[in-house]
């Protein structure tokens, strides 16, 4: 599938109007079906769709570890796609009994609020433990500062999102884009954590401000720290401070602000 297409359009100035033609980014619906329930419908940029379901997954709190997946598939339909996902018997018992809780037939489509009410039940966020890692600040900033060259859809259509996983050496681990900043995050981790190597991961960065939903996902995946474009917000910041993460931005002229955990951000002049 495409992961743009093409517009035209009509520039206007003060003084003149002409056609154009662009290349917008897709955006298109995406079932994710876990052991035959509608658990979420997610609008995600087409592309990466079993990384973005396992990312997905993990930082929902309905798998931990890539054995609890017994399978996961794609299927691009006529009428819509889906990742259709089954667990290991141990995870699936864990998990129907929350599906039970709230009376939902097998034959029944949860609806989307559903999952974010299994969620809060079935996630457990704890602090990130690798007080050990230490980041060299000037290499650090620099893969903040150079996010764009990695991003080949941004250069197209100007609209993704991009989240990118480093080690604590400065190894390039994982990276995508996607419409939603939410999405390109999951599918980053997620292809880390079905190659179960998401150990490795240390440094996030990210295109966009630092939201509590992006600092919680950062948290289930074990990452320390956050380095993002954009400011976070203030409830972001209390979230991160609680888990353990350290979370910065770009300052205006150059530089970091820091906004908590800067322990782990040291220099090597």
């Amino acid at each position: 599938m495409d992961t743009f297409l093409k517009h035209s359009a009509v520039y206007m100035d003060k003084k003149s109007t002409a056609s154009s033609h662009h290349k917008l980014i897709s955006e298109k619906p995406l079932k994710i079906i876990i052991q035959d329930r509608l658990y979420s419908i997610i609008m995600r940029t087409p592309g990466d769709e079993l990384p973005l379901a396992a990312g997905f997954c993990l930082s929902e709190g309905i798998v931990n570890k890539p054995d609890d997946i017994e399978s996961l598939s794609f299927s691009n339909k006529s009428d819509g796609n889906e990742v259709i996902l089954s667990l290991k018997k141990s995870k699936r018992n864990e998990i129907f009994q929350l599906f039970e809780k709230f009376s939902l037939s097998s034959k029944k489509e949860f609806n989307i609020g559903y999952s974010h009410v299994i969620r809060n039940h079935s996630q457990k966020i704890y602090p990130v433990k690798k007080d050990d890692i230490k980041l060299d600040f000037s290499n650090a900033l620099n893969c903040l500062e150079n996010l764009s060259s990695i991003q080949p859809l941004r250069k197209i259509t100007r609209s993704s999102h991009a989240a990118a996983l480093y080690s604590s050496d400065f190894e390039l681990l994982s990276v995508s884009e996607d419409v939603g900043r939410h999405n390109a995050l999951d599918k980053t981790i997620g292809k880390l954590f079905l190659d179960n190597t998401l150990c490795k991961a240390s440094l996030l960065i990210l295109s966009s401000r630092i939201s509590c939903e992006l600092v919680q996902k950062a948290a289930m995946a074990g990452i320390p720290v956050i380095l993002a474009i954009s400011r976070p917000t203030s409830n972001a910041v209390k979230l991160a401070s609680q888990l353990n993460i350290t979370i910065a931005c770009l300052a205006e002229k150059s530089g970091l602000y820091v906004f908590c955990g800067k322990s782990r951000l040291v220099s090597y002049k």
